[in-house]
């Protein structure tokens, strides 16, 4: 039974990528928003400045488990320079997301400035799913 269960784990299918995805862009994620609310939370830090600081222990770590395990085996490989690339814009487009979903949430309406959060836990995360695998790893 387990095995069975590890095995559709490691498949290719779209399920199997989405849960792996979902464990390893979890913890990323979890790290990313831990980082945030401590520097939101301990420090008069900026929230944007906060955002970025994530961002960027965030999108090295994604980029490794992401190709080497999330994504494992869909699409091509033949140019590693492409995806890299594309990660790398697609990480920006994450960013911008975090980033406005923080304006907004702290500045345009005055919430609390732990709240973008929830967006990056929540949001963000199932639509980078989407342009991860439709065309990074595609």
């Amino acid at each position: 039974m387990v095995s069975k269960a590890l095995h559709h784990l490691n498949s290719n299918t779209v399920h199997g990528q989405l849960v792996r995805y979902a464990i390893s862009g979890g913890a990323v994620t979890a790290i990313g928003g831990a980082l945030y609310l401590a520097l939101v939370l301990a420090t008069t830090i900026d929230e944007q400045v906060a955002m970025l600081a994530a961002y960027l222990v965030c999108v090295a770590i994604g980029y490794v488990i992401h190709s080497r395990w999330s994504f494992r085996g869909h699409g091509s490989r033949d140019n590693p320079g492409k995806t890299t690339s594309r990660f790398f814009i697609a990480s920006l487009i994450s960013y911008a997301l975090n980033a406005a979903f923080t304006w907004a949430l702290v500045r345009g309406i005055e919430l609390p400035r732990w709240t973008p959060v929830l967006t990056t836990l929540f949001v963000t995360p199932v639509i980078m799913f989407v342009v991860n695998r439709r065309w990074v790893f595609a």
